[in-house]
This record gives C-alpha cells, structure tokens and sequence, in this order.
C-alpha cells in the first residue's frame, strides 16, 4: 500500500532543491547503499569511534544490515529532480526475540569493531521489553537517517520522519523505536514527537577495567532508545 503523499513534490524554500519522496524499491537497493557509503557509514558516531571504515568505503556487515532493512520495503529516500538520492530512512520490522536472535549472530562475527557498535545497541535494547511495555507485538524500528551533505539544511530528515510515520500507520503499527546515536538524530525524532525511554552515557559504557568501549566524540555522548505510540 503506497500512501500518495510519499511521492508529492515539495519546495521547501528559495535556492532549496525540489524533493520527491518516495519507497524505496529493489532497483534502488545498491544505490542507497552507495549513498550509505559515501554520507553515513563512516560519520555516524559509534561507527566513527570504532574506526569501521573510510569514507567511501563499504563495511561488509554493515551493508548486510542495511540489505535486510531494506528488504522489509519500509524505507523512504528523498530525491531531486535528477532523481538522484539527497537523503534515505531505512526503517525495518522489529519483532519479539529479534534482538536475543541477532545477538547469537553477532557471536559468529569476526568484525570486532561491528561487534563493539551492535554488542552495545543490543544490550541496551535488552533492558526493556518494548513488546509488553506497550502491549504490541511488533514494532516499526527507524535504523538509520542519513542526508548527504550537499543537501543538509533543507529539513529533509525531519520529513523522511514524517513521512515515515505515515507508511507505519499505513502498515497498522502502534509503535515507533528509534535507537538514536547522535545528538543531531535525536534532536529531528524529538521535533517529530518521539519520547525518550531509556539513555546510555557512552562514558559509563565499560571494559571490564573501567575503560570505556568506544570513545565517541563530543557532541555525541550518549545513546537514546526513543520511541513514538501512534493512537
């Protein structure tokens, strides 16, 4: 179901691009990778902390990840009239036991850098039990924001939100979970009315000798787990 407004053409302001937002289909798949790589992958913060990869460059597990999102065909891209990508929002399917079932995989990896970013998202995750919390049995889990630079200031993030929200009304989910990484991420799900339900200060995320795991950069010092209950 394909809701009209995702592919309505906007004009936000003078000298802004005009932008058409829309699903992203399979034929788009390697295109928002690309995009991934050249404007997400290695700025995001725990990626950055953890020295994942270059600018430009893939990380194997991190594609795999953004893949099966994409495969759930919750995901939205912006672009201009050139039709090339200026911003996506993967957005996957969350179901009770994915975590504990994605943890198990984690083990089998040999990226230890992949295995300190999603070690810390996963246990932070196990700390509530979304699914009973708010009495639903599956939730709409907004995974990744990213907008290449040459188009930031337009507000296209926050109406990839938006819109977002929209495709999980369409598809009947009452719940919206964000695991937001960084200050910027969790501002624009803020202004789009998400709510906070449990923070980690990535200072007080440790070794077993005191050390933090991964030393992210200010003004980025802490995980949220936001949330959005759509009535």
């Amino acid at each position: 179901m394909i809701h009209k407004s995702y592919t309505r053409k906007i004009s936000s302001a003078c000298n802004f691009s005009i932008m058409e937002y829309k699903l992203i289909t399979e034929e788009r798949f390697d295109d928002v990778v690309r995009h991934l790589r050249d404007s997400f992958f290695a700025d995001e913060p725990l990626n950055k902390a953890a020295g994942l990869c270059c600018k430009g460059l893939g990380n194997r597990e991190l594609e795999q990840h953004s893949y099966e999102t994409l495969e759930d065909h919750l995901s939205l891209m912006a672009v201009d009239e050139n039709d090339e990508i200026a911003g996506v929002i993967l957005n996957g399917v969350l179901l009770p036991g994915d975590i504990k079932s994605a943890q198990k995989k984690l083990e089998l990896s040999d990226d230890e850098n992949f295995k300190k970013i999603f070690q810390l998202l996963y246990s932070h995750n196990q700390k509530v039990n979304i699914f009973e919390r708010f009495n639903v049995d599956k939730a709409f889990d907004v995974r990744i924001l990213s907008v290449d630079g040459r188009f930031r200031g337009q507000g296209i993030a926050k109406e990839l939100v938006r819109r977002s929200e929209q495709v999980a009304r369409d598809f009947e989910f009452k719940l919206m979970k964000a695991d937001a990484t960084g200050i910027f991420s969790q501002k624009i799900l803020k202004s789009n009315g998400f709510e906070l339900l449990i923070e980690q200060y990535y200072n007080k995320y440790t070794d077993e000798f005191g050390y933090p795991v991964l030393n992210v950069e200010s003004p980025h010092i802490k995980l949220q787990l936001l949330y959005k209950y759509l009535d």
